[in-house]
């Protein structure tokens, strides 16, 4: 039986996909002839191009699951470079304990064997601060240095409470300005420069969540302010955008938290709407563009897998360009990215710069007024 260092376990990073390295046109073109998720692929990649080619539509990208670590990092960075993203909504994970993370300078690392039949078994990994995440392992020690940077970030806010927006752009601006960390890839400090808002609406299901605990013991002990998580503030903050913005479209991959929360901001607006004697429904429109891959489906009622037609139901989601694509996002994401950035929709696009609208004193400027502070 192989006996395993630490260090060999932790001896090969994954590498991150490159979606501008191989041109998945002609995939997708042949899956257009095809069937079952292969066309759904297609034609999910016809409506994200619909939606770049649109260009007073905003792209909001909401993530959910394990993608960071997976290996898709640099492919959203691709997309924010470029244009094709305007707000990102997500879980914690892959925003702190992930991309921060690699921002960091940390890496995801390939586990030997299969997760089905893996060579060490996870108390031995318990043993050896190693983490797991399915196939991949994460040095414990290095999260732990991300906890202190998250709770070194929070501790330089003044007492108070803020949107998950507002530390994230923090820590976009901590990797951008600290010299050791800036060249490193990193979507929240590529969104940071380019003015992209991020929200994680449960902020503390991550190493968010350690660092706040650790600030908010800290400050108790001593006497002083504490700051925390205002998830009502994300909620607001993202319904500004789309009372800003009349057409958006949504690029989910996976579901959770993410999902709901980026498709209910349309019937949030219309509330804001009605209480100023407008329309409870009607004058605020419903997400014009939308796609979701997820593997997940309808049988147990549960949201992950609730359709994107069911949401129109509720107002949410507009069925004229809506598609479900049910399959792994690794292997399929990819696909309809490198599609999307080959086909160059947004060549001729300009990023909204959603960031702009929430800085101090700015306050929600008209929709013709934001446009013209675009990239």
């Amino acid at each position: 039986m192989t006996t395993w260092t630490k260090k060999e376990l932790l001896s090969r990073p994954i590498t991150h996909i490159d979606i501008t390295a191989f041109d998945a046109r002609p995939v997708i073109k042949s899956y257009k002839q095809m069937a079952y998720s292969a066309r759904t692929l297609a034609n999910a990649a016809d409506i994200y191009s619909m939606m770049l080619k649109d260009k007073e539509c905003a792209v909001i990208l909401t993530l959910a699951g394990s993608l960071i670590s997976a290996g898709l990092k640099k492919a959203i960075i691709t997309l924010l470079e470029n244009n094709m993203i305007d707000a990102i909504v997500s879980t914690g994970a892959n925003i702190v304990d992930q991309d921060f993370f690699e921002g960091l300078g940390f890496k995801h690392y390939i586990a030997p064997g299969s997760p089905e039949a893996p060579p060490v078994d996870d108390m031995t990994l318990r043993d050896m601060m190693i983490d797991r995440i399915y196939d991949t392992y994460i040095n414990e020690d290095d999260l732990r240095a991300c906890d202190a940077a998250t709770h070194e970030i929070f501790n330089a806010f003044a007492p108070g409470a803020y949107s998950s927006r507002e530390f994230i752009e923090a820590m976009g601006a901590y990797l951008a300005n600290t010299p050791k960390f800036a060249k490193n890839q990193s979507l929240v400090k590529t969104a940071y420069l380019k003015r992209v808002p991020i929200f994680v609406p449960a902020f503390s299901d991550c190493s968010a969540g350690f660092g706040i605990v650790l600030q908010q013991t800290e400050a108790i002990e001593e006497g002083r302010g504490q700051v925390a998580f205002d998830s009502g503030k994300d909620f607001r903050e993202l319904t500004d955008i789309k009372l800003a913005c009349k057409d958006t479209g949504l690029l989910m991959l996976g579901g959770g938290v993410p999902k709901n929360f980026a498709q209910d901001i349309v019937v949030a607006a219309e509330l804001l709407n009605e209480r100023k004697g407008g329309k409870a429904r009607g004058d605020i429109g419903m997400h014009k563009y939308a796609i979701q891959m997820t593997v997940a489906d309808s049988r147990d009622g549960a949201l992950s897998g609730s359709t994107l037609r069911e949401a129109c139901s509720w107002g949410k989601v507009d069925v004229v360009h809506e598609q479900m694509v049910f399959g792994e996002l690794s292997a399929l994401f990819p696909i309809l990215a490198s599609d999307a950035y080959h086909r160059a929709q947004w060549k001729s696009r300009k990023g909204f710069k959603f960031a702009d609208m929430f800085e101090k004193g700015d306050g929600v400027p008209t929709f013709a007024a934001r446009v013209a502070k675009r990239v």
